[in-house]
């Protein structure tokens, strides 16, 4: 007789598996050789034992390892809209459903684009976290970024119906592999919460780890100490104004620079037109015409600093349109190909030739393209022996390295300073 190691009943000495519970009395490797049932590898050809397939061979269910909660360095954002239990008293059910419905949606858009993931939808209420499960040096920046475009975006959505956000950094337990409620737990949580009820309508409050990590993209003004609910001592924060960056700073001004006013709705329809552009793989030509010093320029530094912060890869070509001297049709052109080479003005040939190369090798995977815009590439850029083709051989160089371009990430070609026609173009690619 034979004994269930499992539930001690007594089977046939010749059996291979228990007649009550079904537990196996012995196990084989994947390559059929007997092993112990507490081995991890067969002894005789060196197999793994643990694998999926090895379990499924002996008869025992698969092994599924348990969740995995560590500690984290995250940031927390919490967003509610004010007012609006008040509001649904006078709307219809549906009316408010519908409402909530458009504000979780973009609330989950704009969350996703700056790279977030949302938690858990709390009545009208949207926790979000930065820091897990992927991990990037700019999560609290990304974070308050989003904040701010959720409280901007909020007006849009109904008459007088605005939010408030608030948004903590520091150490949390994260549930790894966890997917919505139970992701992030910990003090910071709850305080982040608390943050978010004592800010005012349409503001954004942080913490002090939060301003600290994210003053070189983001201006804040001191909002003083509050009391929060549970907390034994009065917190410090800071109310979040504007971005005025690339993301961690990048071409930031050297002085102060001033508010964006008056040109919100233009600004929020190029970056429509730039995802409508991203999403539909169709090319978008933006127009900004205006008086000189009218802040053509200006709108589109916002929009370089916006889809510089979000997560997806953006390219950025820049470049300026003359309006003195001679030989300068296709300066910008020529400014989109340095800046992407990263070649200067004054470089020595030999060394932007290298550059260019090393660029266009990296976009052209095609040896007969490569060998085609090459040449024409390094004519435009006075680099080039001679002439290379007539214009529209050369044009169709430089459109084929732009739609390779293209192909690799959305692409935005920036032609500014067009003053003789007090225009300039943005062209979505």
């Amino acid at each position: 007789m034979k004994t269930c190691p499992s539930c001690g009943s007594e089977n046939r000495a010749e059996a291979s598996f228990c007649s009550s519970c079904g537990a196996a009395f012995g196990r084989v490797c994947p390559n059929g050789h007997a092993v112990p049932a507490q081995a991890r590898f067969c002894d005789q050809c060196g197999a793994v034992l643990d694998s999926p397939a090895t379990s499924a061979a002996d008869g025992a269910a698969p092994r599924r390892d348990a969740p995995i909660a560590e500690r984290r360095l995250v940031s927390v954002l919490f967003a509610d809209l004010v007012g609006f239990t008040a509001l649904s008293e006078t709307r219809d059910a549906e009316e408010t459903r519908d409402l909530l419905s458009r504000y979780f949606e973009v609330a989950r858009t704009l969350i996703a684009r700056y790279g977030g993931t949302v938690e858990k939808f709390i009545g009208d209420a949207v926790m979000a976290v930065w820091g897990t499960p992927v991990a990037t040096e700019i999560d609290a920046e990304r974070a308050v970024r989003a904040a701010l475009d959720l409280v901007a975006s909020i007006p849009e959505l109904g008459s007088g119906l605005k939010a408030r956000a608030g948004v903590l950094t520091g150490e949390a337990a994260v549930t790894i592999g966890a997917a919505g409620e139970g992701m992030v737990a910990g003090d910071l949580v709850n305080t982040a919460s608390r943050i978010q009820t004592v800010a005012e309508p349409g503001s954004v409050l942080v913490g002090d780890v939060t301003r600290r990590t994210t003053r070189e993209a983001i201006v804040y003004e001191d909002a003083g100490e509050h009391e929060l609910k549970g907390k034994s001592e009065r917190v410090a924060l800071w109310r979040a104004l504007r971005v005025v960056s690339g993301a961690g700073g990048a071409l930031k001004s050297a002085g102060l620079e001033a508010p964006f006013v008056g040109r919100n709705h233009e600004l929020k329809r190029i970056k429509d037109l730039f995802h409508s552009c991203a999403q539909d793989r169709r090319a978008h030509m933006v127009s900004v015409t205006g008086i000189a010093g009218i802040g053509k320029s200006r709108l589109a530094w916002e929009f370089y600093k916006y889809f510089d912060g979000i997560v997806d890869q953006v390219y950025w070509q820049r470049g300026r349109c003359l309006a003195y001297g001679e030989g300068v049709a296709y300066w910008a052109l020529a400014d989109m190909i340095r800046m992407r080479a990263r070649i200067e003005e004054a470089e020595e040939p030999e060394a932007a030739r290298r550059k260019l190369r090393a660029t266009l090798r990296e976009h052209l995977l095609d040896p007969e393209e490569l060998a085609f815009v090459e040449p024409r590439l390094a004519h435009l850029l006075g680099l080039g022996d001679g002439a290379v083709g007539d214009r529209e051989d050369l044009f169709a160089a430089w459109r084929l390295f732009f739609e390779r371009l293209a192909g690799s990430a959305p692409t935005v070609l920036a032609f500014e300073d067009m003053q003789w026609a007090d225009t300039s173009l943005l062209d979505f690619v």
